[in-house]
């Protein structure tokens, strides 16, 4: 396809002449740009630009959506329009960064140390809340527990309790192993730094207080020098100041020692100096800091517990769209790992619910059956502790269901701040949160939980309906402007709107020409696993359908095959995308996760070239999820029938469980 040098001279314009690009580059669907002024970009240009699908801005990159097949021809004019160099991923997303300030990179840096992470402490969570069971006196025998009444399920408990702990008994060693690998070090050299500081010699820093009021902390005397021989079991800020210093030492002696001599020189260097400095400078430093902030939160919990359940109850969900939430994952740690308990995470799991109470309320408000759907999927992943779809698919798009969702968590946290709510340790958000919460204070959480499911539920219906009413009487007085939209008038006369209206009305739209014979492709599922619609992708390029009609599959296995009998029209450079044309013409794009051009064909396999013909379920690419999971990115996979093919009339989806080569994921009415 020819593109207008004209339009892509008028995006360049629209984001500020080629004197605001700082680095700009692109993926399989949209142009990234690094912009020295965001405040530049003039929207409402890149709205009326044929070429462009959508925009956002995210993570201090500017995105245009263009398409597959397209994007690289528009970047490439557009490098020749401006001059300018061409940019990697890594480029403009450095450039991008320097775009944040200090907290937002602190924020993003405890992100990518802790997510790599958060499996393993979420899996001990879950196994911790089963020890709680077994062990809590009181929750089926008064006064106690059923390992007390069965002592046969005594031992079963105990290695329960041992394979649940470890994740936090060697938290340093995980901190250790995430954090130089974000630092740019060597990962097992971070493993290695982490298990020094929780050596069996050293004494355990759970038994810190008691052996300081004994008298009995044990020391190493160093030419005078007394050092207390602790480690840090469940603590944060010493490994992750510790993993920064190693980290840099070691690529800064990567740069100077010989290649012949640096297995010798580099490795035994960098730990045995950051080891002695973790010890005698910068453990009894951090520690001593982290006890302070423990102290702090501590206080605060004491002495105001209702203000502040009321601002970390009700703020919550607001941390979550800026990310911050993250920097908590630390606190909370900090707080299991000191105080045996943390009063921060149990109200992150009625937050979660609050949030998905009130998106299942807009099954009742929303009139448009795409949306219900997607009302009740994301509610759903919320109670289970998964709020982002319901968040960003439903509750902020319409806003009030949001805000009462903070105000019931709001009402929540401040329940269980004042009775002293602690979770033992960080499992699943959502209702399976009771399992990490110390068995005698159940009760009171699920009262809280009934608050959270009731109060947000009932406040978005009441508001919603009553908009709804409000909105039918206006409407009833008054003529509805339609969006302004350019058309085209197909061979058989039926006239079609290329307007960038939302998702929902592109699709009643399309439904709307329907006079004409269609033929229907039936697109077989390319993957194993569970199909969802678009609108619960993690990102607005596919999320707000703005390239195009799909579905998503979140992958329970890691072969992708063709759908259909095709030519492989395009394989993308970094091997995570696919298009295919069909016989008739139609393109169908395969993208393998979220952002996961940024890993550069790492964990990709492709078995196709483009240009090869392949039949209907044969492998077209395989994909390692650990390496794509433990670089944080999602492994969900859109499959999208791109905007702009004018064969096609409507595209039906079919959501649930599919399995490779199953029929109908995607059924495609193709004009005439």
């Amino acid at each position: 396809m020819a593109i207008d040098k004209k339009q892509v001279e008028e995006i360049v314009r629209a984001v500020g002449g080629k004197e605001n690009i700082e680095a700009a580059t692109h993926c399989v669907t949209r142009l990234r740009f690094a912009l020295y002024d965001e405040s530049k970009v003039d929207t409402e240009s890149l709205d009326q630009n044929d070429l462009v699908k959508g925009q956002f801005s995210s993570q201090g990159q500017f995105q245009v959506v263009i398409g597959p097949g397209l994007v690289d021809k528009v970047y490439d004019e557009m490098i020749q329009i401006t001059g300018g160099d061409r940019s990697s991923k890594d480029d403009v997303k450095a450039a991008a960064g320097k775009k944040q300030n200090p907290i937002q990179r602190a924020i993003k840096t405890l992100s990518d140390i802790f997510i790599p992470i958060l499996p393993a402490i979420i899996t001990a969570g879950l196994l911790l809340g089963i020890n709680n069971i077994l062990t809590g006196p009181g929750i089926f025998f008064d006064g106690k527990s059923l390992v007390d009444v069965y002592p046969a399920w005594k031992d079963l408990a105990s290695i329960i309790n041992t394979i649940a702990s470890t994740a936090f008994t060697f938290l340093p060693a995980l901190i250790g192993w995430a954090a130089v690998k974000r630092f740019g070090g060597s990962p097992l050299l971070g493993i290695v730094l982490g298990l020094i500081l929780v050596h069996p010699d050293l004494l355990s820093a759970y038994g810190y207080a008691d052996a300081v009021n004994n008298g009995t902390v044990p020391t190493w005397n160093l030419f005078g020098w007394e050092i207390e021989k602790i480690g840090y079991q469940g603590q944060v800020l010493p490994v992750l100041v510790s993993a920064y210093l190693l980290a840099k030492m070691e690529i800064f002696l990567n740069k100077r020692v010989h290649d012949s001599i640096k297995l010798l020189v580099v490795a035994p260097v960098t730990l045995l100096i950051t080891g002695f400095l973790a010890f005698t400078i910068i453990g009894p430093v951090t520690f001593a800091i982290a006890n302070a902030i423990t102290s702090g939160l501590i206080y605060v919990y004491d002495s105001y517990a209702a203000l502040g359940g009321l601002i970390y109850g009700g703020l919550y969900a607001l941390l979550v769209i800026t990310g911050m939430h993250h920097t908590f994952l630390a606190v909370d740690v900090q707080l299991i790992g000191s105080q045996g308990g943390t009063f921060l995470w149990p109200m992150l799991a009625l937050s979660n619910i609050a949030q998905g109470s009130a998106a299942l309320a807009m099954m009742l408000v929303l009139r448009e059956k795409k949306m219900r759907g997607l009302a009740a999927t994301s509610s759903v992943s919320a109670f289970l502790g998964v709020t982002e779809p319901a968040i960003f698919g439903v509750n902020i798009r319409y806003r009030y269901p949001f805000i009462f969702g903070m105000i019931g968590s709001a009402i929540g946290g401040v329940l269980l701040t004042m009775n002293n709510v602690q979770a033992t340790s960080i499992g699943v958000g959502g209702v399976p949160g009771f399992l990490s919460i110390f068995p005698d204070k159940w009760g009171v959480f699920f009262i809280g939980m009934a608050i959270v499911l009731v109060v947000p539920f009932v406040l978005t219906v009441l508001f919603g309906r009553a908009k709804l009413r409000k909105e039918d009487r206006s409407a009833s007085n008054e003529t509805v402007a339609e969006p302004k939209a350019a058309t085209s008038q197909s061979a058989s006369g039926v006239t079609s709107s290329t307007a960038k209206t939302d998702p929902n009305q592109r699709t009643r739209s399309a439904a709307q020409v329907g006079d004409e014979a269609v033929n229907t492709l039936e697109i077989m599922a390319p993957l194993t696993g569970q199909a969802v619609s678009l609108e619960q992708v993690p990102d607005p390029a596919f999320a707000e359908k703005q390239m195009g009609e799909g579905v998503a599959i979140e992958p329970s296995g890691n072969v992708v095959v063709a759908p259909f009998d095709a030519q492989v029209a395009h394989v993308i450079k970094s091997k995570h995308a696919v298009i295919l044309e069909h016989a008739s013409g139609l393109q169908v794009l395969i993208h393998v996760g979220i952002n996961t051009v940024s890993l550069k064909g790492e964990g990709f396999n492709m078995h196709v070239e483009a240009g090869e013909h392949v039949k209907a379920g044969q492998k077209l690419l395989e994909f390692d999820r650990k390496v794509i999971e433990d670089a944080g990115y999602p492994l969900i996979t859109p499959i999208i029938i791109p905007d702009g093919q004018d064969m096609v009339e409507r595209v039906e989806v079919t959501t649930g469980d599919v399995t490779s080569n199953q029929s109908g994921v995607l059924k495609v009415h193709l004009k005439g």
